[in-house]
């Protein structure tokens, strides 16, 4: 399959709210500079090497959709990518990966030791911020979410090699681990703006779909996609044995003989490398099938929306999915 060139960029899905984000960058750097100064550098450095702020997009765009954004919007957002860049210096950690935006990671420069304490500095900083909402109701909200993101984690890593996975443990376990961030984002900004329950149970299941049909985009990236192109280390799946979609649609739709070769590598903690998969004849197969199930998850997402008034927020909400429809076409040529 070819190499990932040339991806659509998420920016024009965020020009409504190029503004806001920019007060989320400088309330980011506010936050760095609430860290001991010992700290100060490292979380900089971490902070500034972490992502296009989908989660505090989402949670702007789904504030202005429901009435106007102020600046508890923004400060969810803030929250949430706190957590958001928290877990990903575990995750790298967790993997072993050494680049990620194209530049070292947080272990790779100082050590797994020190990678670990400061994902915990950052993830115990951005729990004491929810705690400035008057609402006790919110900063439930942020603790249920942050535990999903956890419970995600573990129970991924508990169940690497695991040849009993089903597809339906699969989607619990990416639910969790990244959808719940966006459900968070686009949900509380929904709470935020006070509105019916019915709205803010639509907007949740909203940022649920778009995150699960993201990390799906990831999963199938990571067999993919090149790492001058993507910008981080990859094959991480392949060799720590998480078996992702696109691996159990393979093992789903392979020969006996395929089957019994990819559970003794399995079994056996082998890494899955890559040219045993594409020696598959249904590998091809197996990433597309993954990817229609991230696109119909899309295609849902939008219809969740229809219970917002039209307005140039729900558009932008709407081209959000049609941006990950565009990335996940990039996979299939």
């Amino acid at each position: 399959m070819p190499l990932i060139k040339n991806k659509p960029s998420v920016q024009v899905s965020f020009q409504l709210v190029k503004k806001e984000l920019k007060l989320v960058e400088s309330q980011i750097l506010d936050q760095v500079k609430a860290f001991d100064p010992a700290l100060e550098p490292y979380m900089d450095y971490i902070c500034n090497t972490s992502g296009k702020r989908i989660r505090p997009a989402l949670a702007i765009l789904a504030g202005g959709a429901t009435g106007g954004v102020n600046d508890d919007h923004l400060k969810i957002g803030v929250i949430l990518e706190l957590i958001h860049m928290s877990t990903l210096v575990h995750d790298d950690i967790i993997d072993g990966a050494d680049t990620r935006r194209k530049v070292p990671t947080a272990n790779a420069k100082w050590g797994n030791g020190m990678a670990v304490l400061l994902g915990d500095a950052l993830f115990s900083h951005s729990l004491l911020l929810a705690t400035e909402f008057d609402s006790i109701d919110i900063c439930r909200k942020v603790g249920k979410a942050s535990r999903e993101v956890c419970q995600g984690e573990v129970i991924q890593t508990q169940r690497r090699f695991d040849l009993t996975l089903t597809k339906d443990d699969y989607f619990h376990i990416i639910e969790m681990k990244t959808g719940a961030l966006f459900a968070a984002a686009t949900g509380i900004a929904a709470s935020l703006s006070e509105v019916s329950e019915d709205v803010e149970t639509q907007l949740y299941n909203y940022g649920m779909k778009l995150g699960t049909a993201y990390q799906i985009y990831d999963d199938c990236l990571d067999l993919v996609g090149t790492e001058e192109e993507v910008g981080k280390t990859l094959r991480t799946d392949l060799e720590k044995g998480k078996l992702t979609l696109p691996l159990l649609n393979l093992i789903e739709q392979a020969t006996p003989a395929q089957r019994e070769k990819l559970n003794k590598r399995i079994i056996e903690q082998q890494p899955l490398d890559l040219p045993v998969l594409i020696g598959i004849a249904e590998y091809e197969g197996a990433v597309e099938s993954a990817l229609d199930t991230a696109a119909n998850l899309l295609q849902e997402a939008r219809e969740d929306l229809q219970i917002l008034p039209a307005s140039k927020w729900r558009s932008s909400l709407e081209e959000i999915t049609s941006y990950l429809d565009g990335l996940l076409d990039k996979c299939r040529k």
